[in-house]
């Protein structure tokens, strides 16, 4: 390492104590990283952040008070800060939770952690840190995404066209989804549920959002 060069300072939090362990053993033995602060919890992380202002956060999803819940409170108060979110969790609500509330990566805790310090040296440089595989399925997430246009065909004329969302919703409302359970499945707050199920009965010129979902139906049975 150069002499001449700053080492990265790095708060760890998780609440296995033995991964708190190896993963600061394997950023000072690469000498970049210096780290600041270990934690156990949500609380614990946020308190010291603040407190020693570190240039990256590593947090574990799922420890007490929640990762993704310090993450939000960490960019809030430390923009230059990077996040990094370390855990054993691949599930995409997780995922997707993480990166809404500014994390610049979300690593698994079955890499190996001697390729570490160069992931994170990275993200200093605005890369973002992600497996693959998880970059493969965040594609495929948020493919179709943007407003596509759909049309609701009845007999043989095309009628409103719908955004590719607004046809997912109504898909899912014709399941017997109520809001909250549509607004788990796709990541959104039920307000904008409700505001895409208006759209929709807006555009079908229909009355509720029983009648979209009964025209619906009717055009799928056809």
């Amino acid at each position: 390492m150069n002499t001449m060069t700053r080492q990265l300072r790095v708060l760890i939090a998780d609440d296995h104590a033995p991964t708190r362990d190896d993963v600061r053993r394997a950023l000072e033995h690469d000498g970049r990283f210096r780290v600041c602060a270990l934690t156990a919890d949500a609380a614990g992380a946020i308190q010291a952040a603040v407190r020693e202002r570190p240039d990256v956060c590593l947090l574990d999803v799922r420890m007490p008070g929640g990762g993704v819940a310090a993450a939000w409170e960490i960019a809030a108060r430390l923009p230059r800060t990077k996040i990094v979110m370390l855990t054993v969790s691949d599930d995409d609500a997780d995922l997707l939770a993480a990166l809404r509330s500014g994390a610049d990566g979300y690593l698994l805790k079955t890499m190996n952690l001697q390729r570490l310090p160069d992931v994170l040296d990275r993200v200093q440089y605005g890369e973002a840190a992600m497996p693959r595989v998880l970059v493969a399925r965040l594609v495929e997430h948020f493919r179709g995404r943007e407003p596509r246009w759909r049309q609701l065909v009845t007999d043989h004329s095309f009628g409103p066209r719908l955004t590719s969302r607004e046809w997912e919703i109504l898909e899912l409302l014709s399941q017997g989804l109520p809001t909250k359970d549509i607004a788990c499945r796709l990541v959104l707050s039920p307000s904008a549920v409700r505001v895409h199920v208006a759209a929709i009965v807006r555009k079908l010129g229909v009355p509720d959002r029983a009648a979209a979902i009964d025209l619906f139906r009717q055009r799928a049975e056809t």
